[in-house]
């Protein structure tokens, strides 16, 4: 292995210095990539000459274009077998990577990706890979199931992808790891991201990668960029805390971590309490559960996400004002990327932390990580900066229909600013499943878009709508019955 080489110590550099076709060049100038992130620029020159990877990078930084292009690059699109394969830790990661890499392969417009992750079911999958793919991108689990099926091959795979290689370990995948990259064509060029560097990942890639170059982009952030605060606390203040923390600085968007589920849990019982709009992600929540949470919170319907690291591992929230550490997690560098999950791009970002004195000795191994002493500010300071309750802009309708009665998000969006007369911004984001569409709109006029939706017609057809809160309350008061 290579001697590790900070990629922060190389300049950015323009895509147009690397090999590749002019039809990639021309939509990586219409898509807005101009100038490589450092793990790109650090990358991109070793992967597109064939060298195998180990990449320390953190969510956010641009490594999904850095393992896509070098794949897009090989690619043979005039053959259907799978000849490039991306694993993930989480289903919304998935998700994400398949969506960027479609964006990316925008040049050669019949390439097709499908996405292959538990909680959907098989049979679509099934029938998708028989019509051929070129990329899959999945979760360990799922994959393993289509290789145990005989309904994946991977005979003329070129390129694995190990994404959060540690997450997944963390997440118990490392068996089906091993099972399915044993399964890949021993002729291959194999990809590992990761945002730390356990153990584990050493044993992987001595196991299943050849001489591979490594590169580390620093997991420090922009100090200038997020604002950090320390509060002390006592443990039977701490929950109490967070609500006066949201109500004194009022962000728009939060994620607030937790230590454990049961705590997530109580969290949001406390800033329900408090009149604000909370929803927890941890791992006892279904996928159908879980999907609704991520939906709700990505749309800017709810204040507030609570959730465990392993939960929200993988998730790239837009536009997300604050983070706030509800205990202090003892790895201090699961705290860098906690807090790297806000002042993303150009936005300025808040990091608010909870400290009692037991965990003071936690806060001193983050200041030496950081290289910076802690700021701190009393819990007696925070007032509430305005008497109205904080909610969020949004709200979300759930529609019964979705992709199985072929239903596209510019259907409820003509359906809402046709017949309806809503205005086009004044509609959130639109996501369609298997069987229900969600539509965030504006507060002010979800009863009215709600009213309209079950008077006009969908697809041709007459659709049931309903806001997902009372759906939520409804399903919470008939399970207690």
């Amino acid at each position: 292995m290579s001697t590790p080489s900070p990629a922060d110590a190389r300049p950015v550099t323009s895509f147009s210095t690397l090999p590749l076709s002019p039809a990639m060049q021309d939509n990586l100038q219409a898509l807005g990539y101009l100038a490589m992130t450092p793990i790109q620029a650090a990358s991109l020159p070793l992967t597109l000459a064939g060298d195998d990877l180990i990449a320390q990078a953190k969510t956010g930084s641009g490594k999904t274009a850095a393992f896509a292009l070098p794949m897009l690059h090989r690619l043979n699109g005039a053959s259907m077998a799978v000849q490039g394969m991306v694993m993930c830790p989480t289903r919304e990661l998935a998700d994400q990577v398949a969506q960027e890499i479609r964006r990316l392969a925008r040049f050669e417009p019949n390439t097709k990706v499908l996405t292959l992750c538990g909680g959907a079911t098989m049979r679509p999958q099934i029938e998708s890979l028989a019509h051929g793919a070129h990329i899959v991108v999945g979760t360990p689990g799922r994959l393993m199931d289509h290789l145990e099926r005989g309904t994946l091959d991977l005979s003329g795979l070129q390129t694995l992808v190990l994404d959060e290689a540690d997450r997944m370990l963390d997440m118990g995948f490392h068996d089906d790891i091993v099972a399915v990259t044993r399964q890949c064509p021993k002729k291959r060029q194999t990809l590992l991201f990761s945002a730390t560097y356990p153990e584990g990942i050493a044993k992987l890639s001595a196991q299943f990668l050849r001489s591979p170059k490594e590169v580390k982009v620093e997991s420090t952030h922009d100090a200038s960029k997020i604002r950090q605060l320390w509060i002390e606390v006592e443990g039977s203040t701490r929950l109490d805390a967070v609500s006066s923390l949201l109500l004194h600085y009022r962000p728009a968007s939060t994620i607030a971590f937790c230590n454990t589920k049961q705590q997530c849990r109580d969290l949001v019982n406390v800033l329900t309490a408090h009149g604000i709009e909370a929803i927890a992600l941890h791992g006892d929540l279904e996928q159908r559960d879980r999907d609704q949470v991520l939906i709700q919170f990505a749309n800017r319907s709810a204040s507030v996400l609570v959730a465990t690291d392993v939960a929200a591992r993988g998730l790239d929230i837009a536009q997300l004002e604050a983070v706030i550490n509800v205990d202090v997690t003892p790895d201090p560098e699961v705290h860098i990327h906690r807090i790297g999950r806000t002042g993303r791009g150009d936005a300025e970002g808040l990091a608010l932390n909870l400290a009692s004195m037991d965990e003071m000795g936690r806060v001193g191994n983050i200041e030496l990580l950081q290289g910076r002493e802690s700021k701190w500010q009393k819990l007696s300071d925070l007032t509430p900066a305005s008497k109205e309750p904080l909610q969020p802009p949004m709200v979300t309708i759930q529609i019964l229909g979705g992709k199985k009665e072929k239903i596209r998000p510019g259907d409820v969006l003509g359906a809402l600013t046709g017949e309806a007369g809503l205005q086009g911004s004044q509609i959130g984001k639109i996501n369609v499943t298997d069987f229900h569409t969600y539509v965030a709109v504006e507060r002010g006029i979800a009863g009215k878009a709600v009213a309209q939706l079950n008077t006009v017609k969908v697809k041709g057809k007459k659709v049931k709508a309903r806001l997902l809160k009372d759906v939520l309350a409804a399903a919470a008061q008939e399970s207690g019955r």
